[in-house]
C-alpha cells in the first residue's frame, strides 16, 4: 500500500459508504469518488459475480459480460475464497 494512504482514509472511506441510504446516494457518492470506467467495471465484476453464483459457467459469464477471463478468475477466487462479500450483497436468485 502506498506509505500516504492511511488506516484513517480507508476508515473514513468505510464511513462514507455506511452512511448510504439510497441509490441516488449511491451514485451521488460513486460519480465523485470514482472514474465512469471504474463504476463500469466495478458493476461488471457485481453481475459476473451473480452469474457465477447462479451455476453459469466462465464462458457463459464472458459472453454475457464481456469481462476479461483474468479479473473473472479473480472473482471467483473471491467468491470460493474470500470474505463473502460477494454472497452477502448479491441476490443470486435476481436475473
Amino acid at each position: 500500500m502506498n506509505d500516504k494512504i492511511t488506516t484513517e482514509m480507508i476508515q473514513g472511506l468505510y464511513e462514507a459508504l455506511i452512511k448510504l441510504n439510497t441509490k441516488e446516494d449511491c451514485e451521488l457518492l460513486l460519480s465523485d469518488l470514482c472514474t465512469v470506467n471504474e463504476v463500469l467495471q466495478m458493476a461488471q465484476r457485481m453481475k459476473a459475480a451473480q452469474l457465477l453464483l447462479q451455476g453459469n459457467t466462465y464462458a457463459q459469464v464472458i459472453a454475457k459480460t464481456d469481462i476479461s477471463s483474468a479479473t473473472l478468475s479473480r472473482v471467483s477466487s473471491c467468491i470460493r475464497h474470500g470474505r463473502g462479500g460477494y454472497r452477502k450483497f448479491i441476490d443470486a436468485e435476481k436475473q
